[in-house]
Parts: structure tokens; sequence; C-alpha cells
């Protein structure tokens, strides 16, 4: 029989925000404990739990919290806007009305107006060597098919407008996209139907994941490319696979704000691939 004392397991919680799923794990008050291995295992859907990333919460030096990134692949990500509303929603009911978030990113700010939490996703990164490309085009134009536009947000995004989104599959294009040789970094692929100057339908294809329900940043850079393409106000209603999100690209940043739910809180077994 196991000792108790000794059979060490890890805490988690799942959250969503519009239907983009996230595995958190808060360490703060002692070390980081995810490795790419454990963000593959974890991200197995049917070995593991599942998610569309993984967030580690740490204690922040210059900040409130610090937040980190990965993918189900085991890579890492610079950055996730819905991941960094459901912690802020989560860390922000501990008390309080206004958090700082220390990421990849940058240093993030989340607060209450009115009733409704907002995060500040940082100002976009609009150069092509800050997004990054592999070398020097107009981002406003980039040489692919369909003329979409690259915007940085911590992340590379590359924002295709199409016609209706919800005839556009993800999967048939985002793929090549993601591998395209114009982004070393790869890149997420946003396929954007603008509605009106007040509302988007966007769907999209995640670097290291694939098809997800909402993607935060690329909510952020969809709004960024659309108002710099001169077919939207710069705040925007968008509605994406799981759900809505307001989007306001104001002087400091692209604010976001969104629904966000806790689904469960659970222990991985210390046997679980990946665990120490």
């Amino acid at each position: 029989m196991r000792d108790a004392a000794t059979h060490k397991t890890l805490a988690f919680l799942k959250m969503h925000g519009a239907g983009n799923d996230f595995v958190i794990i808060d360490s703060r008050g002692r070390d980081a404990v995810t490795t790419p291995a454990l963000a593959r295992a974890l991200g197995d859907r049917h070995r593991g739990v599942g998610f569309d990333q993984l967030a580690e919460i740490r204690d922040g030096t210059d900040a409130d919290i610090a937040l980190d990134f990965w993918n189900s692949d085991g890579s890492r990500a610079g950055a996730c806007g819905n991941a960094t509303r459901c912690v802020a929603e989560l860390v922000m009911g501990e008390g309080g009305d206004r958090l700082t978030i220390r990421t990849a990113r940058g240093l993030l700010e989340a607060r209450r107006e009115d009733g409704t939490l907002w995060v500040n996703m940082g100002p976009p990164q609009l150069n092509w060597d800050a997004i990054p490309l592999a070398r020097e085009v107009d981002p406003l134009h980039l040489p692919l098919d369909g003329d979409p536009v690259g915007v940085g947000m911590g992340n590379p995004h590359c924002v295709v407008f199409v016609a209706d989104a919800e005839a556009t599959d993800p999967a048939l294009r985002g793929p090549e996209v993601e591998h395209d040789p114009l982004f070393p970094e790869r890149t997420n692929v946003e396929f954007a139907e603008v509605r009106g100057p007040g509302e988007i339908r966007m769907r999209v294809w995640e670097r290291g994941t694939g098809i997800t329900l909402a993607c935060g940043s690329g909510a952020c850079a969809t709004a960024v490319a659309a108002h710099l393409r001169g077919l939207t106000d710069r705040r925007v209603r968008m509605e994406l696979d799981g759900g809505w999100l307001e989007l306001d690209w104001r002087e400091d940043g692209v604010w976001m704000s969104g629904p966000t739910a806790l689904v469960f809180r659970a222990e991985l077994d210390a046997d679980f691939p990946g665990v120490s």
C-alpha cells in the first residue's frame, strides 16, 4: 500500500474562455513544474486531460503574478489571451479589481470596468521583424494567397479575410500557412469575415494545437488587421466558434473581454508522465 505522505500529486484546474480550454497549474510559492513532456502528456485528450494551452502561474517579481504558456505539442507559447483572462478572473477572485501579469509578451494589466473584466494584451507588433517574418515585406499585404495581414501579439498571426467564415475550414489551409517559410516561428492563422464596422466572425488555426474554439491573441490580431485595412472601427465584437469576445484597440494596447468558466479542480497522480 502506498504511503500517502510520500505519494505526491499535482493539483490543477480546468478552465475555458469562450470554449478555448486550458489546464492551469498554480505554482505560486514553489518552483515551476511544467516541462515539454508534462505538457504533451497533459494535452493528450485521450490519455491525459486535454487542453488548447496550459498556463502555469508563478510568483511575480515586478508584477502580481507571472504566467508561462505551453501548447499541447509541448512547445512554448508567447501569449494566450483567453488563458490570461481566465487566470485573471481566478486570481482577482482572491481580492482586488486590478492585477499586473508578467508574461513573455511583457507586462500586462487586468482590471474590472463596470463589473466587466478586461485584459490589456499590449500594443500590436506591426513591423515585419517584430511579428516576426523571415524577410522584409509589407505586413499589411503579405505575399501569400488571399492577401493576408501579418500582426504580432507576442506570437505571430496571419489574418486572412474571407467572404464567408462559416464556409471556411481552417484545417484545409491552416497547417500550410502555419509552416510557410515566411514565418520563422510558425504562425497562428485567422480566417475573418467582416460583418460590419463593429462586428467580425472569425475562425482560427493555432500553431502547435490546431483548430480551437477561440483564440484571444488571434482575436486581438484580427481586430487590429481589420482596422488597419479600413474595414472596422477600433472597437469590435467578434464571434468565434466558442462564443463572443469584445476587443478595444486603445492607445496603450488591445483590450479584451469575454466569458470565462471554471470547469473543475483535480489532481494528477504521481505516476502520470511528467509528474515528479
